[in-house]
């Protein structure tokens, strides 16, 4: 049974990894993917010019829609657990954004999980992003072709 929440607060990656594999002899791999707030001028060598990123959801209908994300994973590969937490509000660059894990007996089914996971959650999870910059600027992120071409590589429809 997946762990998925949707939240304001910040999360402890070593906390939830620790919960979801308490008491657990039956897992040989664990599969990471931390999220954090970037800054594109910054990532392309510029100067930093994102204050801050406020992500939109409508409560329930994105929870939902993780849990058939997370059902889907489970149904795919043999996993002994996972997590997904997705922070929502306004968040400055750097800040962990969001965090999923996948557990299971072996490496390959608990990294491919989580690739899985982040993929579809990137296309699939009703998700509003707004950027705000530096200069007082705000807009709007579209969707990306590369998360659906990411999210493709799996199968099935891509849209949310």
């Amino acid at each position: 049974m997946a762990t998925i929440r949707v939240q304001t607060a910040p999360f402890d990656v070593g906390a939830e990894i620790a919960a979801l594999t308490a008491g657990r002899h039956d897992i040989g791999g664990i599969g990471c993917f931390l999220g954090v707030v970037r800054d594109d001028a910054v990532a392309a060598g510029g100067a930093p010019s994102l204050a801050a990123l406020t992500l939109e959801h409508y409560p329930g209908m994105t929870e939902r829609a993780i849990a058939r994300i997370a059902a889907e994973a489970e149904r795919r590969w043999s996993l002994s657990g996972c997590t997904v937490i997705h922070r929502v509000g306004r968040l400055t660059p750097n800040e962990p954004i969001v965090l999923v894990v996948a557990c299971s007996a072996h490496r390959q089914a608990a990294l491919d999980a989580t690739a899985f996971l982040i993929d579809w959650l990137k296309t699939r999870a009703p998700f509003w992003k707004r950027e705000e910059f530096v200069d007082g600027r705000a807009t709007w992120v579209d969707a990306r072709e590369s998360d659906d071409a990411a999210a493709a590589r799996w199968g099935g429809d891509t849209a949310a």
